[in-house]
């Protein structure tokens, strides 16, 4: 399945409270206020016992992190994905083609690292590490644009990690960035596959 199939609706449990708090935060106002209310809600539902993930979100995927989303609003337009990372799986650096994200910790730690963009020459880069944190469960983050640059990694050896995503919209391609020379990057554009959930 890609993102660009059937928009999915799963049913879980606490299904319809994490939908109802999350449309709640999205009206808070500007992407400030939106984004610290979506941090704030993911927060508190993370530990809210009521709401479980679909257990699939359990499951890694051998060759690559999951992304699997569980629900995309019709009225907000904003999406839900749910990421599996498994030991040592993580992203280079990467970009979210200018929308805001808000990203909680569900299960496991999850090694995060901010990049500032110092410079660019045509398709080439110049990035510098701006801060990293490890974050676990009920820890969550935004990215507001342009500070949007980052890498995610699971870094435990045998545990698997479960971060869920709320997008402005569906985030169906990104910018992501391979190593050049030193500081330099060289930009590639990639298109996000989804993977199956149920």
């Amino acid at each position: 399945m890609t993102a660009n199939d059937a928009m999915p609706d799963l049913d879980f449990p606490g299904h319809d409270k994490l939908v109802a708090a999350i449309d709640a935060a999205v009206g808070a106002g500007d992407e400030h206020a939106v984004t610290a209310a979506l941090r704030s809600t993911l927060c508190g539902m993370i530990r809210d016992r009521d709401v479980q993930l679909p257990s699939c979100v359990h499951d890694p995927i051998d060759d690559h992190y999951a992304r699997r989303e569980l629900y995309r609003s019709p009225r907000l337009g904003y999406s839900v994905v749910a990421m599996t990372w498994g030991p040592g799986q993580g992203t280079p650096v990467h970009d979210h083609c200018g929308l805001w994200c808000v990203e909680g910790v569900w299960d496991g730690e999850l090694e995060i690292t901010q990049y500032e963009l110092l410079e660019r020459d045509g398709e080439r880069f110049r990035f510098r590490a701006a801060g990293g944190m490890h974050a676990g469960p009920g820890s969550a983050g935004s990215l507001i644009p342009p500070h949007e640059y980052h890498t995610i990694r699971n870094a435990s050896r045998d545990a698997v990690a479960v971060s869920l995503h709320i997008y402005k919209a569906p985030m169906e391609a990104c910018s992501m960035f391979v190593p050049n020379e030193g500081e330099w990057f060289a930009r590639v554009s990639k298109e996000l596959k989804t993977d199956a959930a149920a």
